[in-house]
């Protein structure tokens, strides 16, 4: 197995990186992938910024080695408008030429004559091998074309060294180093929508060409079977499958889904395609069935809230990885790991990438799983979890409750929660209108077909409230006592973590409340401490994105406008933050981050200096609580007045369609990986806590909540997260988007100071003022 890449540490400010005097360029090769656009935007906005010339390379490879009018110097508005859409606006294309020594030839000499020096390669593993051979060719290039008359001296001195970054564009996410890669998430939006589409049909096998997306789309959509190359089933899975099809149809379900991946295989080394799939139904069931092969309708649309933000987020990162290259600094790639953008030497990430693609052509299964990383190991043994039915044990009863405001992915998280707590032995108990119908004997089983479907509805088919339990504790001991409750799952918002904690501060005074419990995030609002990201949050930015491209669309023909949106979040700033960054507005009003009437005017006179000099339309955000005074009213009124004759203002609250619609598949995946890990936990608790015949225990960790922290799944005890906790503003006392702001204003023209920390995270350090006129 290979060795993980090693992480170049860095910590510089911005302003000792100039890039005065140097020449960069930016191309997409490959295949196609949802959020190149917005990488391409982010590196000639980000070189623009540091004072850099940049430059567009038309038609990928094929474009360096042709030249001419293939590589030209782009703007700052050359790049407006770019992030909402699909592909990639400056062409890919695959060149034979450039395979060969002569055509890396003439694409070296294209390139000196502009005095391109630096060159930022969005593509596959292909493309990115391809550009560090260039590299590594470099020298010897110039040295040919020095012989051949074709350049100067001073032109090959001048030029002397070639600096590489990548960043990984491709929907197939089949790369190592990096958790997602630019495309992947867009396109399992595209394979969601369209499962959700045909949802009303009768059974349904799909074909889909990329494993991660098979597996991850099976998980987003509750999928009845599915067909990975590393998962070859076992002898009898053609009877095995059709059991549990006439199974689902017995429990009154009428759909099911079979994900089939391309290359899928039994283990014999058979194919498994989608067409055996439906001849074995059809022939063994006679149930009525149809074949959907999804191609490239997975490449296609626009790119998700995700992919906007990883993107911009890798193409400021290749920027600086650029300005701090050196003639010893290896070729690296800008991966994501867990919430941070990171640099890896981009050879032992190609490396590792083809043990992979080794590992299974000699069919080494196990060993291509874990090659993968923890990632692609943990969605397939969450998988497995729950595609296997065990017999009812009934060792421990579990209860399951919503608790705080409807975020959309609590029902897959529910239904996950509730099939692996039957497959660990446990009976299931759901409990109706969170806190208050747990007071009020609310309480029922629910059972494994109970919960079928519900993994792409929205909201919470449980029912949800805001109640606290701290004046019904009595009541809810009783209940416990009654129904002879063994553990709680509470998922919810900042109410079931204050809920949780005021339980876990009752057992003293309530036996009954002496059992495990565990939190589970899910708040569109990500406000909860020791957790960076909550499920139904994607959700909710992702509507907000969509709102946002539609409402500037609305002014595609008029003259000059600026809107002021509204966004929800309490008075956490993350859905306008990050909602801001990925529909690329020009300011975004939070509460964390104080402004006052001389900051509104400046952002006001910034705007206006943009309107009349490149752009047509302006998006400014504002979180609801981000200041009493400083209302959207009066921000609509102060950019109407300021803005006269140079553009109009419209306002939109967006409301609480920001809680609604079908969920994304990330928080359909984040909900279903993280509310079975709980369940995991509590099985494991229950039986360290049973003791004479009884479930005990008053231990703090025993009353946890389970959080994402960077990369990795954590459980914290609730009482050990209060100094974490702004309970006034019911906010967590650090909060890591927060950094992503500097990197949004830059975006949008401001100027402004950060620090890239060791990790490759931009840490905000000085409170920003626009960028001169």
């Amino acid at each position: 197995m290979a060795a993980a890449p090693k992480r170049q540490d860095t910590r510089k400010f911005i302003e000792n990186l100039s890039g005065a005097g140097k020449s960069i360029a930016v191309l997409t090769s490959g295949g196609d992938a949802q959020g190149m656009n917005a990488a391409v935007r982010a590196v000639v906005r980000m070189g623009i910024y540091v004072e850099a010339k940049v430059y567009f390379i038309h038609e990928g490879y094929q474009g360096m080695v042709d030249g001419g009018d293939n590589i030209k110097e782009a703007t700052w508005e050359s790049v407006s408008s770019m992030l909402q859409v699909g592909g990639t606006v400056i062409g890919s294309a695959r060149c034979k030429e450039f395979r060969g020594r002569e055509g890396r030839l003439k694409a070296a000499h294209n390139l000196v004559q502009r005095g391109i020096t630096n060159l930022c390669v969005i593509g596959g593993d292909g493309s990115l091998t391809g550009a560090n051979l260039f590299r590594e060719e470099w020298s010897g290039l110039l040295e040919e074309l020095l012989q051949q008359g074709l350049i100067d001296e001073e032109a090959a001195r001048s030029n002397s060294e070639l600096h590489i970054v990548g960043m990984v564009g491709s929907i197939d996410n089949d790369f190592c180093g990096t958790d997602m890669t630019i495309g992947t998430d867009s396109a399992l939006h595209r394979i969601i929508e369209v499962v959700d589409a045909i949802m009303t049909t009768a059974q349904s096998p799909l074909g889909f060409h990329c494993l991660y997306l098979a597996l991850v789309s099976a998980l987003a959509c509750g999928a009845d079977w599915v067909f990975i190359p590393e998962m070859p089933p076992k002898d009898g899975w053609e009877d095995s499958m059709c059991q549990k099809l006439s199974e689902n149809r017995a429990d009154k379900k009428r759909l099911n889904i079979i994900i089939v991946a391309e290359g899928a295989i039994d283990s014999h080394n058979k194919a498994i395609t989608p067409d055996y799939i439906k001849d074995l139904v059809v022939r063994c069931l006679g149930f009525d069935t149809r074949v959907t092969i999804l191609g490239h309708v997975q490449r296609g649309g626009t790119p998700s809230a995700f992919d906007r933000v990883l993107a911009s987020r890798m193409g400021v990162e290749a920027v600086l990885a650029l300005l701090e290259a050196s003639a010893t600094t290896p070729a690296c790639v800008v991966s994501l790991v867990g919430n941070q953008a990171v640099r890896l030497p981009l050879m032992e990430c190609v490396q590792m990438t083809q043990e992979v693609q080794k590992a299974m052509d000699e069919k080494k299964f196990e060993e291509a799983v874990r090659l993968r990383g923890s990632s692609f190991e943990n969605n397939l043994s969450t998988y497995r979890l729950l595609s296997n039915r065990k017999a009812d044990s009934d060792s421990f009863n579990v209860a399951v409750l919503n608790v705080g405001a409807p975020a959309a992915g609590m029902n897959a998280a529910v239904r996950a929660a509730v099939r692996v707590g039957i497959t660990e032995g446990h009976k299931m108990f759901a409990v109706s209108d969170g806190f208050e119908g747990f007071y009020k004997g609310e309480i029922k089983e629910i059972k494994w077909g109970d919960v079928g479907g519900w993994t792409g509805q929205g909201g919470s088919l449980l029912g949800t409230k805001r109640t606290l339990p701290g004046k019904h504790l009595d009541k809810i001991a009783e209940q416990i006592k009654i129904h002879n409750i063994n553990a709680l799952l509470v998922i919810g918002g900042f109410e079931a973590y204050v809920g949780l904690l005021e339980l876990s501060a009752a057992r003293g005074q309530y036996s009954e409340l002496c059992v495990p419990m565990v939190m589970v995030p899910a708040t569109v609002s990500n406000n909860i401490p020791g957790s960076d990201l909550s499920i139904g949050s994607d959700t909710a930015l992702n509507a907000i994105t969509d709102t946002c491209d539609r409402i500037k669309q609305s002014a595609s023909g008029t003259k000059r406008r600026v809107f002021i949106i509204e966004t929800m979040g309490g008075y956490c700033g993350y859905l306008a933050s990050v909602g801001g960054l990925a529909a690329g507005a020009d300011t975004v009003y939070i509460y964390e981050e104080p402004f006052d009437i001389r900051d509104l005017q400046a952002n006001v006179e910034h705007l206006t200096q943009k309107m009349k000099t490149s752009i047509q339309r302006g998006l400014v955000l504002r979180n609801e609580n981000s200041n009493e005074n400083f209302t959207t009213d009066f921000i609509y009124q102060l950019y109407t007045e300021e803005g006269k004759g140079v553009f109009d203002c419209r306002k939109n609250i967006l409301g609480h369609m920001q809680q609604g619609g079908a969920p994304s598949p990330f928080d359909r995946n984040f909900g279903t990986k993280i509310a079975a890990k709980a369940i995991q936990w509590i099985t494991k608790t229950l039986k360290e806590s049973y003791k004479g015949g009884r479930v005990f225990t008053n231990s703090e960790d025993t009353a946890c909540l389970l959080g994402m922290r960077r990369r990795a799944l954590v459980f914290q005890p609730v009482s050990q997260l209060r100094d974490e906790t702004d309970f006034v503003h019911r906010i967590p006392k650090e909060q890591w988007w927060l950094k992503l702001r500097p990197l949004m204003k830059i975006l949008a023209k401001y100027k402004t100071s950060y620090d890239v920390s060791d990790s490759g995270q931009l840490e905000h350090v000085t409170r920003v003022r626009p960028r001169e006129a």
